[in-house]
């Protein structure tokens, strides 16, 4: 793709996104085929945006998320700074078509893991991190119908991100607990909606921190110190309507929760 062309699918994602309207896909001449392609215009909606980037999330963790969109593998996006509210927000889900609810595993980092040829070990990646923190997402897309676009216009539309929750971190020392059995609880107007554990995310939510930590240094420019990282739902998404208030229990970890109008 030219310059002019990543430019082009950049500012139709976005203006579709501040007006809460979608499309189908891409006009053909905007339409990334790979994923350098891809996260040029991600890039470039970044800029257009006129937001800091608060961190990265990644869409697609589960097996069944990605059958559910038509994917073989994860995707990342770019936590918006205006995006990102703290526990016990209320926020609008006016023009969102997913209307979900999901219970993510997230990571602050401390110290910046750079873009480089060699691939981070998960050692690397966990000895970065500051904090884990309870999180939802809220994730929406630019597109009428997100589950048949493919891989490379879905990382292109942000991998679907839209609003992020982050809970206070942790006073527990998580890294002493087994994240792959911990079990997170969701609840919708208080009552019992869905279940998950860490497997679910990548089978391992440290392991979809190592993933993301390569595909930005292979396709960005890595990861920075003070950007926090979720890691993909552990739970099946919580459908959410005006009026509904949803929190996420994930145990000694602490609880995250949010309103929805």
């Amino acid at each position: 793709m030219t310059e002019r062309d990543i430019q082009f699918a950049a500012r139709t994602l976005w203006e579709n996104w501040q007006q809460s309207r979608r499309i189908e896909e891409l006009p053909q001449h905007g339409r990334p085929a790979d994923r350098v392609d891809a996260y040029a215009i991600q890039t470039r909606l970044a800029e257009l945006s006129g937001q800091g980037i608060a961190g990265w999330k990644i869409a697609a963790t589960s097996r069944a998320g990605q059958a559910h969109i038509g994917v073989d593998g994860p995707l990342a996006g770019r936590l918006l700074k205006e995006r990102v509210v703290e526990s016990g927000a209320r926020i609008s889900l006016t023009g969102n078509i997913m209307r979900v609810a999901e219970a993510e595993f997230a990571f602050r980092f401390r110290r910046d893991l750079e873009k480089r040829k060699e691939p981070y070990s998960l050692v690397e990646v966990l000895s970065a991190v500051e904090s884990l923190h309870p999180a939802i997402e809220v994730p929406d897309s630019r597109f009428e119908d997100y589950t048949v676009v493919g891989a490379p216009q879905l990382i292109a539309d942000n991998a679907c991100a839209c609003w992020f929750i982050l809970g206070t971190p942790t006073e527990a020392n998580w890294r002493k607990f087994d994240l792959v059995q911990h079990k997170v609880d969701g609840y919708r107007n208080l009552e019992h909606s869905s279940s998950g554990i860490g497997a679910n995310v990548l089978g391992d939510p440290r392991v979809a921190l190592t993933w993301i930590a390569n595909e930005l240094s292979q396709f960005g420019e890595g990861l920075l110190a003070g950007q926090v990282v979720t890691t993909g739902t552990c739970i099946t998404p919580i459908p959410v309507t005006p009026g509904d208030q949803v929190r996420m229990d994930f145990g000694a970890f602490g609880s995250v929760e949010v309103q929805f109008s």
